[in-house]
């Protein structure tokens, strides 16, 4: 039932229950102790009056005559039982039975007891304080009952019950109503994030939680949080948005010019040799357009699964991937390390990166490897024109291409792909062209260390 209720009516409840337990605690200690000094004032008159009158009774329970006994306390308030609790003589302040019962009586001829007759709510008519003590001599049990009257210490104890209750009361009120606009203030950040949040959810772009800037609390570290939370998610919803219009553009081409060739080829008759041509054309645009769907589904997988765990060896996979390119070569041998990189998201880097050499470069193209402290240090190299520096930048946005590469074959994305595994590893991705440096990261502060002509793209990781 308490999870239906507002945070906020939970959070005075609490305040509510919490100020109710200290104020019980507070107020029946502070009982006890009024209590206790009133009961003690009591029982030493009872005492001073038990020495007093205990000497003055006879052998037959009665007090003996004496001048003075109207002046003695508690001459007129007292009762002299026998071992069976019968009244042997009383005085005039109290009735004729007996105050104590059997079982006290008993106790009595042992050790002095203390007794209360009445009670304090509701109010009794005599209330008295009882205290009974064993009388030596005589050879027969008997016991002297002094008592004394309890009104003005029960109506101290009442009207101290009833200021505590008034006071609990109030204390209770005010820790409501405060706690009621504490929690009320403390939640209204919550609120106006929730309410943001509804825009955010129908739609609206480009607006954030409403967050303090003076303020460091913990609602506030929260809506920081979620700030950077929508931030992450809008980047994200960006790069979507970009990834399907560019996938969409650069898929328009080949298809409208595979459309073109099927239209050419059904406009007239032909012969068997040109069907053979056409379909020969038909099965390049075929793949080139299967070319472009992997590539696609190799850059939306890298971004939906993140880094994944594991280590390569450095040489065996540069070697093995440089084998597989005729007319590259790798100057000084790679080093005998492992990197911080799964070995086939490090071969397709390696590939991805001499692909790009060798496609838009010019020979020679080279592969060094080096480390330098915990960093491994790959470079791929040609001798090329170089880029142009203003689009270094862009290099490795998904379908960027060069004015002079837009001719060749290419989609763009295999620097996309390779900054994409190389960030999520850990690393850093360098790409130089005539003497012009760029990073698309700052983890590693290492100088680079290639020849300045053509272009050379540097991939630093870290060691496993």
């Amino acid at each position: 039932m308490s999870e239906r209720l507002p945070l906020r009516a939970r959070l005075v409840a609490g305040f509510v229950v919490a100020i109710t337990v200290v104020l019980t605690a507070a107020g029946a200690f502070v009982y006890w102790r009024v209590a206790y000094a009133l009961d003690a004032r009591l029982d030493s008159d009872l005492r001073a009056e038990t020495a007093a009158l205990a000497p003055l009774v006879g052998p037959s329970g009665t007090l003996a005559v004496d001048p003075v006994l109207p002046r003695v306390p508690g001459a007129h308030a007292y009762q002299v039982l026998d071992a069976g609790g019968r009244v042997l003589s009383a005085g005039s302040d109290v009735p004729s039975t007996p105050l104590l019962s059997l079982r006290q009586v008993r106790a009595a001829q042992q050790h002095e007891v203390l007794a209360d007759v009445g009670a304090l709510l509701p109010a009794s008519r005599r209330p008295l304080r009882l205290l009974a003590v064993p009388l030596p001599g005589s050879g027969t049990a008997r016991v002297l009952v002094v008592a004394e009257r309890r009104d003005q210490r029960d109506e101290a104890l009442r009207e101290l019950l009833g200021q505590l209750a008034l006071a609990g009361l109030f204390a209770l009120l005010v820790t409501a109503v405060v706690g009621e606009r504490l929690a009320k203030a403390a939640l209204a950040p919550v609120e106006r994030y929730r309410s943001r949040a509804e825009q955010i959810a129908g739609g609206a772009r480009g607006i954030r939680l409403d967050v303090p800037p003076l303020r460091h609390d913990e609602v506030t570290r929260l809506g920081q949080t979620l700030n950077t939370m929508l931030d992450a998610l809008e980047s994200a919803l960006d790069r979507e948005r970009r990834f399907t219009q560019d996938a969409s553009h650069e898929l328009r081409t080949p298809l409208t010019l595979l459309s073109t060739r099927v239209q050419l080829a059904l406009r007239r008759p032909r012969t068997a040799a040109e069907h053979e041509a056409v379909l020969r054309e038909l099965g390049e645009d075929v793949a080139a357009l299967s070319a472009l769907a992997d590539a696609l589904l190799e850059v939306s997988t890298t971004d939906a699964t993140g880094a994944a765990e594991g280590t390569a060896d450095l040489q065996a996979t540069v070697e093995a991937v440089v084998r597989e390119h005729p007319g590259v070569s790798t100057t000084g041998g790679a080093p005998a390390a492992r990197v911080r990189m799964p070995e086939h998201q490090l071969r397709q880097v390696v590939a991805n990166l001499l692909a790009n050499s060798l496609a838009h470069g010019a020979p020679p193209v080279r592969v060094s490897a080096a480390v330098h402290g915990g960093i491994a240090v790959l470079a791929v190299g040609d001798a090329g024109d170089g880029v142009d520096p203003e689009f270094l930048p862009q290099a490795v946005e998904r379908f960027a291409r060069a004015d002079v590469a837009r001719a060749r074959v290419g989609a763009g994305l295999g620097l996309a792909l390779v900054d994409g595994l190389v960030q999520r590893a850990g690393g850093d991705l360098r790409l130089c062209s005539r003497g012009t440096h760029h990073r698309y990261s700052d983890r590693f502060d290492l100088p680079c260390d290639h020849p300045e002509d053509g272009t050379t793209a540097t991939v630093l990781l870290p060691l496993a």
